[in-house]
């Protein structure tokens, strides 16, 4: 399939593909589905290697927010059930992520809810930090919250933390759509903070929210120019009680396509299945882990994932290997960049090193509008058929409750 060696020639060199090349990924059919896989795979492999980050997050201040993007369970005036509560004291927190590395976390994600921090969040936060570090000076921190304002992005790397993670979510011509509290150019200021103190920056998307092929690959050329070292791509967990409750359009097949698209786009960055893979890719996880490189463990913010050892059992499973604290999860012209986890233990190509990477690839549309309107409908029809809402399970452990963490 001439598509895909390109695309596969393009990500070994790391060279960026085009948009219509980027758009043919989203419109292959299921029948090049494994073949998309195996060409992201090459990728992958090339600089990942067999690895998979495992991720834990930690919820330090859970509903309540007054923004109102459409898409989430904490949004100003969601009726969703989810846990309420506000910032957990540090040890507490620090208790929590330590669930996480002894599950095979190599990163704790801190997030909260709001806006934005003020610089008492800040204080906190440093405090929360400093907590973790002192259990385990090995684990990475990142940092998720909202909005920074001048000077935090640097207050936070001086507490210790490694990365900040502010998503896109959306492209910029249908952001306006989904939140209107704050701006697109709001978050692509944050993550320009995030860089310039120094930080690893985290960005991502949300599929599964409406948009077009076209928005995606928006979004993913616009991550691809904030040049971050990890890009989550989260699925649509639709929750009852928010305005996209009823947005069920995404099959399994469609969730790899995305994956191998931000593959060929992003070749040498940390490609993380995050938010909704248990909900929209279901007993298809496994290929997901042939073209990303990083999963979240166990549970997320107000839902609840598979259990941590699902999660181990599946990597070995499919015969990858979680990543050590030890082992730098770059490769070495990123790392040595200032990419967290950067030094000389970084790797370089598949030919220097045989534990780098692995990834995610494309086929051809066959450049008929009216098969890939009619393989559109399908998917759509399929997704309405097969929607599991029975797998959207809203947290009720872990921080903030009684019981312990899901790791």
């Amino acid at each position: 399939m001439d598509l895909l060696d390109t695309l596969t020639d393009k990500g070994l060199r790391r060279e960026l593909p085009t948009r219509e090349e980027a758009l043919a990924v989203l419109a292959t059919t299921d029948d090049e589905l494994l073949d998309v896989v195996a060409a992201a795979g090459r990728v992958r492999q090339q600089w990942f290697g067999r690895r998979v980050k495992l991720n834990y997050l930690v919820n330090l201040k859970s509903g309540l927010c007054p923004e109102d993007c459409s898409y989430c369970s904490q949004r100003l005036g969601s009726k969703a059930e989810i846990l309420k509560y506000t910032w957990l004291k540090p040890e507490q927190a620090a208790e929590a992520a330590a669930a996480g590395v002894a599950g095979g976390a190599k990163r704790v994600c801190l997030v909260a809810s709001g806006r934005g921090p003020t610089d008492r969040d800040i204080d906190r936060v440093a405090d929360t930090i400093a907590a973790i570090k002192d259990a385990d000076e090995q684990v990475e921190v990142c940092a998720c919250l909202g909005l920074l304002s001048d000077n935090q992005a640097e207050r936070l790397k001086a507490a210790g933390a490694d990365a900040y993670n502010h998503n896109l979510n959306t492209s910029e011509s249908t952001y306006g759509e989904i939140t209107t509290t704050h701006t697109y150019a709001d978050r692509v200021d944050t993550v320009a903070k995030a860089h310039g103190a120094g930080l690893s920056a985290c960005s991502g998307l949300i599929a599964g929210m409406g948009e077009s092929d076209e928005d995606l690959v928006d979004v993913v050329y616009a991550l691809r120019e904030l040049d971050p070292d990890s890009v989550p791509v989260n699925f649509l967990i639709p929750f009852e009680g928010t305005p996209l409750a009823e947005e069920w359009n995404l099959t399994p097949q469609r969730c790899l396509r995305i994956l191998a698209m931000v593959r060929f786009v992003c070749p040498d960055i940390e490609v993380r299945i995050a938010g909704g893979r248990e909900v929209h890719l279901r007993s298809m996880q496994p290929l997901g882990l042939h073209i990303a490189n990083s999963i979240f463990l166990g549970d997320y913010l107000t839902s609840e994932g598979q259990a941590g050892q699902a999660d181990l059992d599946m990597i070995k499973d499919a015969g990858f290997e979680v990543e050590g604290a030890e082992q730098t999860t770059l490769p070495r012209h990123r790392a040595s960049a200032g990419g967290c986890g950067g030094g000389a233990s970084a790797c370089g190509s598949h030919e220097e090193q045989t534990t780098c990477g692995t990834g995610g690839g494309c086929g051809p549309c066959g450049g008929h509008q009216a098969d890939e309107a009619e393989t559109a409908t399908t998917e759509t029809e399929a997704a309405e058929d097969e929607a599991r809402t029975d797998l959207v399970r809203v947290r009720r452990r872990g921080a903030g409750t009684e019981l312990a963490p899901n790791a």
